[in-house]
């Protein structure tokens, strides 16, 4: 089985809290994870929007675009709304040769506020998750259809945040809305990690290997300190740094017969923790699991589409 290893730019800026971001350039921040193994890098704000610029940025650098977040707003609003937002990310994702775009949905979402304790979370009654679920894959049948996959990504402050909210809009859904899977974020909201991953596999075509430090998580207040609170505290890691048991979860993976990519999405004060050193912790530690559980890992970066 062939697995790919990339990275999230979050390790380097945070788009939320720019504060918890490291002067360095997009050029030093590919070098910096393609030095520590990784062949891949989603999409961040210090991108550029143009694939004839973003091309030879990848190429000299080494390194893939595996991905990249479009903040969806289908709980709220029109098809036609999306549509129009996301046709110019597709245009560039596919002139580079990106494998999905990360469907993040940000209508009513808290993930975003730092003012808004997460027990505020905006939930979504059975019938108006029915109705979400089919306007997502839609949704996601269109953009594949104008050639780029979506990813569905759940997340913490969001109206699939918890276990109960993932089965729900996984059943609602269809095949034509793939799943992104992140095993720290369903761990920060209590989930099953290992048997959402039995339960989901099949519809599962991209992975963010976010590790938690739990005992940040459980000393939270969520009546009254958010999402990014928990950020800036550091809730979340690289693997091999926190508490999950990523030997566990790849092995699960490959179980399955998942082959893609695992992207290491690890928001945190790079000043405490630096990337390059927490990238290097990283890939050290995918690279074992990797090949504990049989993966053959590519080591090849920016191939010429």
């Amino acid at each position: 089985m062939k697995a790919k290893l990339g990275m999230s730019p979050i390790a380097w800026w945070n788009d939320d809290l720019v504060e918890l971001s490291d002067d360095v350039t997009l050029e030093e921040c590919l070098r910096q994870s393609r030095s520590a193994g990784f062949t891949g890098m989603e999409k961040g704000r210090r991108f550029p929007d143009d694939p004839a610029v973003m091309l030879p940025i990848l190429k000299a650098a080494d390194v893939t675009l595996c991905g990249g977040w479009y903040s969806g707003t289908l709980v709220d609003e029109e098809l036609a709304v999306n549509k129009a937002r996301i046709a110019p990310m597709i245009e560039l994702f596919k002139a580079v040769g990106a494998p999905c775009i990360v469907y993040g949905e940000v209508g009513r979402s808290i993930q975003g506020d730092r003012s808004v304790p997460l027990a505020h979370k905006p939930k979504l009654s059975d019938s108006e998750m029915a109705a979400y679920a089919k306007k997502v894959t839609e949704f996601g049948e269109w953009c594949a259809d104008e050639g780029m996959p979506l990813s569905y990504h759940h997340h913490m402050g969001a109206v699939v945040e918890t276990g109960p909210e993932l089965d729900a809009f996984m059943k609602g859904s269809g095949a034509g809305i793939p799943l992104l899977f992140d095993a720290g974020h369903l761990a920060f909201a209590g989930g099953d990690v290992l048997g959402a991953i039995d339960k989901h596999h099949a519809r599962i075509n991209h992975v963010h290997v976010k590790d938690v430090r739990m005992g940040v998580i459980d000393g939270l207040d969520r009546s009254k300190q958010s999402f990014l609170d928990a950020v800036a505290l550091g809730a979340f890691t690289v693997p091999g740094d926190g508490t999950l048991d990523f030997e566990a979860i790849v092995q699960k993976f490959a179980d399955h017969g998942y082959e893609g990519w695992f992207v290491v999405e690890a928001e945190q004060d790079p000043k405490a923790n630096p990337p390059l050193r927490m990238a290097e912790v990283g890939h050290k530690e995918l690279m074992r699991v990797m090949n504990a559980a049989g993966y053959s890992v590519e080591t090849q970066g920016f191939a010429k589409q």
